[in-house]
């Protein structure tokens, strides 16, 4: 039975085999007794994306995953989220570790300083502004109209109902937890109501040449 910590686009933690290409988390929010999920679905406003491997560190998702003296006060490590990718990541909500993936970090945050003039920014600077934007945590995902779609950033992901698609050279992307469909024209929207889900400080700095990874179904 698959464990309750994959994340869709929507930044809803969902229960389903797929594994995808990265980890990271939003602090503690599981029993490790249970393995499963509590009430809440983030413990502070840091949401990161990390590498699933790191320093041959092997850790057991959802399990305890502290050192030993809290262990034995009974207390958890954080909770393990998985992702088909980053440009999924992303319109979740997440942004880079420092800590396992500090070149990326450092070059999201950049960007993000270029892109509103700021000139020593700091990841607690981005968390402020994307926790006040994400979906799961409470933001308004604004309406985009179809015209308006060629003017987004390649990895920018947008949703029609339930449905949600990335954007790539022009073209839409239907998302899954497998992966990707083939890409599709913009035309298909016509008529439609769409929301942009990637929260628009991410946006921002899409715009400032930062490129997320794709999984591999996306080049197919």
């Amino acid at each position: 039975m698959p464990l309750q910590n994959r994340v869709d686009p929507f930044g809803a933690i969902r229960a389903v085999p797929e594994r995808g290409l990265f980890t990271g988390n939003r602090g503690i929010i599981h029993d490790p007794e249970t393995k499963t999920l509590l009430k809440k679905r983030w413990a502070l406003p840091a949401w990161i994306i990390c590498v699933c491997e790191f320093r041959n560190v092997r850790r057991e998702p959802m399990g305890r995953n502290r050192q030993s003296a809290d262990q034995m006060a009974g207390k958890a490590g954080w909770t393990e989220l998985f992702f088909l990718d980053e440009v999924t990541a992303l319109a979740a909500g997440h942004r880079p570790c420092f800590f396992c993936r500090r070149e990326r970090a450092t070059d999201f945050v950049g960007r993000f300083g270029e892109a509103f003039g700021i000139a020593e920014p700091r990841a607690p600077m981005v968390d402020k502004r994307l926790h006040k934007e994400r979906l799961a945590s409470g933001g308004r995902p604004p309406l985009v109209t179809v015209p308006e779609l060629g003017g987004l950033p390649d990895g920018a992901m947008i949703a029609d109902g339930e449905s949600a698609y990335a954007l790539r050279s022009g073209k839409a992307l239907e998302w899954s937890f497998a992966g990707y469909a083939g890409p599709t024209g913009f035309d298909r929207f016509t008529g439609r109501s769409l929301r942009l889900l990637t929260p628009a400080t991410t946006i921002a700095v899409l715009r400032q040449g930062f490129v997320p990874v794709w999984h591999p179904t996306a080049d197919t």
